[in-house]
């Protein structure tokens, strides 16, 4: 698909405001998308603001309300009547210039319901069914832009459900206690009973060998869940590589960050500071030029 840049000219303004919004929210997703070449780069940013307006509708405004006027906005905008608002008006520069499959919106729409009338999950099964509404929707929304020279095929999907999934694990293990403040457990009540560490527990944010055995249950999980996407990044278009592969790297990074941290994440949030960001970039980049570019061990 040939992208034409006059049409992400012309609407430079709308794009710097997705972008602000991505700024503001993500610095990780940013800093790796960043990466991108020009056009991808400012269609990611769209992609992310309009997953940002469905994330705030609920974490910020606690509104279904807020919820069903975005899901109708997105209704009318995949039947041609674009609303008159920045994110829409980027948005249909990027349903103009890649092959943009709507079904994963309206997941990520899904999703956010799921947290409006939340429920601890039950197992990992519920968790990563969630996680896929909430953020495996997202690899998804992605991938026509990552891999633009042609239908992207099922492997590839799936490899993209799975890191959106690993990177909405990581994001739950990096913040277990900010959404305790929030009145959510994400942990799965099936793998808390396996650690022997209790809803008590966690309130009184007991950090022990239990806590530290259901917290890398869970890391464990989505550092299988990254791989799939590790192998894959080299069908993806070669301009969007580095890009994806970076994205990789910095959020299983986190995971990392929790762990020199002493697994503080109960009372503290764990970040990738400037200084590791670079480095696991240059890891990444270093991944990409390696005569065996794909084996997990030589990276970590």
């Amino acid at each position: 698909m040939t992208v034409q840049t006059e049409l992400f000219e012309k609407r430079a303004d709308d794009f710097a405001w997705c972008e602000e919004v991505i700024k503001r929210n993500s610095k990780s997703f940013y800093r790796a998308f960043s990466l991108l070449p020009a056009c991808k780069r400012a269609s990611v940013y769209a992609l992310y603001a309009f997953c940002r307006a469905a994330d705030d509708s609920v974490d910020r405004d606690k509104s279904a309300e807020a919820l069903d006027r975005l899901e109708g906005d997105l209704a009318d905008f995949f039947a041609g009547r674009v609303p008159d608002q920045p994110l829409w008006r980027a948005m249909g520069v990027v349903l103009e210039s890649f092959s943009i499959d709507e079904r994963p919106f309206f997941d990520m729409i899904e999703g956010q319901r799921r947290d409006l009338a939340f429920e601890q999950p039950k197992t990992l099964a519920d968790l990563e069914e969630y996680a896929y509404y909430v953020a495996g929707s997202v690899g998804l929304m992605l991938l026509p832009i990552l891999h633009a020279r042609a239908s992207v095929p099922e492997e590839l999907k799936q490899s993209g459900i799975d890191l959106g999934i690993a990177m909405q694990i990581t994001n739950i293990l990096r913040d277990v206690g900010e959404d305790l403040d929030n009145g959510r457990v994400y942990l799965p009540v099936e793998l808390m009973r396996a650690a022997h560490y209790s809803r008590r527990d966690l309130k009184r944010r007991l950090v022990d060998e239990s806590f530290v055995d259901l917290w890398e249950s869970l890391a464990e999980r989505a550092e299988v869940l990254y791989l799939p996407m590790q192998f894959d990044a080299a069908l993806l278009d070669e301009d969007s590589r580095f890009a994806t592969i970076s994205s990789l790297f910095l959020y299983r990074g986190i995971l990392d960050q929790v762990r020199e941290g002493g697994y503080r994440c109960l009372t503290s949030r764990s970040v990738v500071s400037q200084d590791q960001a670079r480095k696991l970039i240059a890891e990444a980049e270093a991944l990409l030029r390696a005569e065996r570019p794909l084996v997990f061990a030589e990276v970590r």
